[in-house]
């Protein structure tokens, strides 16, 4: 099949960027971002669209219509809460497939109020109260009727505390404290309504409400009944999740329920099931198979540094000895870039008072020396900077006095081994 034009829209939450990953490699897709705010889309989408307003703009479904048109989009992937509650509501005036679940369980699973009163009756609902006078025991837990992660979401000590809450926001949901461990099932049902998978995964680690910390654990006959209570009451298609909590008596708690891409949905994309991917095919009438390696597997997250620099350089000049290899190890950092500056194009020369065999020693670290335009071997009296002809380039090399001395001799930007991140392109 020819590669379909996904749009991955808003382009830069973290919903979004777990999609990107799941996708970036496939031949059946090619992967443009969309977004509506300056934000980290830019470092990390080669086809960034960038004039799309936002969704609750009166005309945000004609201009999205033309980018569509204009760009010739084949399915866009909503990756927010309030834009997926859009997108399934708005599904027929959109001119290209929306992968998202239809709008009566999208409409169900964005009110958490709407989810317990749907479920109501089953064990797995959280005890809530109507008002102040109905709490009989603190603390307890307060959270937004609407919401996404813990935004608004807090423990209340006191009745005081409750009142002052409620004074503020009488929309608040007032539910008992749940002092156990948080779960998070990621879950997949194919286009006849089956359920597919189902991953349990806990939260060690929670900031902003994303799960940063998650560690695969193994699925009880309670979680699993709760996947399927939630899959047949609700109309699923693809890939969804729902978080749980269990109580002072280690019961399972319902907390919310999403029919979306979580953004730490990546652990279970690394024992090789792709949700993002598998919903696609699901999507497009396609039977899938799953395949699941079954390891232990421990996610973490932090943030990560991208980097624009306003030079252009089209030659690359750098070091071999503590620069390209470091401690008898090869610089795969260092790696990873020259390969991106050999894909696009760039010259690259190596220069070096290496005291062995070069070419040996390079084919001794599996450095092919076709990687390179030129290898020069320098003695200690020569100077690199003879060797640097051309004027938008860059030059590598863990010595600041050599660094010094192109800088001063060459006029050209100068980077030590920890700074080589700054060049390397995330973008896909």
């Amino acid at each position: 099949m020819n590669p379909k034009k996904i749009l991955i829209f808003p382009s830069g939450t973290e919903i979004a960027f777990e999609i990107l990953n799941a996708l970036k490699y496939s031949k059946f897709v090619e992967i443009y971002g969309g977004t509506s705010v300056t934000d980290h889309s830019e470092f990390v989408y080669k086809n960034l669209i960038t004039d799309i307003p936002f969704v609750h703009d009166a005309n945000f479904i004609k201009c999205l219509n033309k980018v569509i048109e204009r760009e010739r989009i084949d399915c866009i992937y909503p990756a927010h809460d309030s834009v997926c509650m859009f997108m399934s509501k708005h599904i027929t005036e959109i001119h290209a497939q929306v992968i998202i679940t239809e709008h009566k369980t999208v409409k169900i699973c964005r009110s958490k109020a709407e989810t317990y009163n749907f479920f109501a009756g089953e064990s797995f609902i959280p005890e809530t109260f109507t008002s102040v006078d109905a709490v009989k025991k603190y603390p307890v837990f307060v959270k937004p009727a609407i919401g996404q992660g813990s935004k608004g979401a807090r423990l209340i000590e006191s009745r005081h505390d409750l009142e002052e809450a409620l004074c503020k926001d009488a929309s608040l949901i007032i539910c008992e404290h749940l002092p156990g461990m948080e779960y998070t099932i990621d879950c997949f049902t194919d286009y006849s309504g089956k359920l597919r998978v189902i991953k349990l995964r806990d939260r060690q680690r929670i900031r902003a409400g994303i799960s940063v910390r998650s560690e695969k654990q193994e699925i009880d006959h309670r979680i699993k009944l709760i996947a399927d209570i939630i899959n047949q009451k609700l109309k699923f298609r693809g890939a969804w999740f729902f978080q749980v909590k269990k109580n002072e008596a280690g019961e399972y708690r319902l907390m919310e329920i999403s029919p979306r891409i979580p953004g730490t949905m990546g652990l279970s994309r690394n024992m090789g099931i792709n949700f993002p991917l598998l919903t696609l095919f699901d999507f497009w009438g396609y039977d899938v198979d799953i395949i699941d390696n079954g390891y232990r597997i421990l996610l973490d997250r932090a943030f990560y540094n991208a980097y624009e620099i306003d030079y252009l350089y089209d030659y690359v000049y750098l070091d071999f000895d503590d620069t390209l290899v470091i401690s008898g190890k090869v610089n795969t950092d260092l790696i990873r870039f020259l390969y991106q500056a050999s894909n696009e194009g760039k010259k690259i020369y190596l220069l070096t008072k290496h005291r062995g065999d070069i070419r040996r020693d390079l084919r001794t670290y599996k450095i092919s020396e076709d990687l390179f335009d030129d290898i020069f071997v320098l003695s200690n009296e020569q100077k690199k900077t003879d060797y640097i002809k051309e004027k938008k380039a860059v030059f590598i090399d863990d010595s600041f006095a050599e660094r010094k001395q192109v800088y001063n001799e060459c006029g050209i930007p100068v980077f030590d081994v920890d700074m080589v991140e700054s060049l390397i392109d995330c973008r896909m």
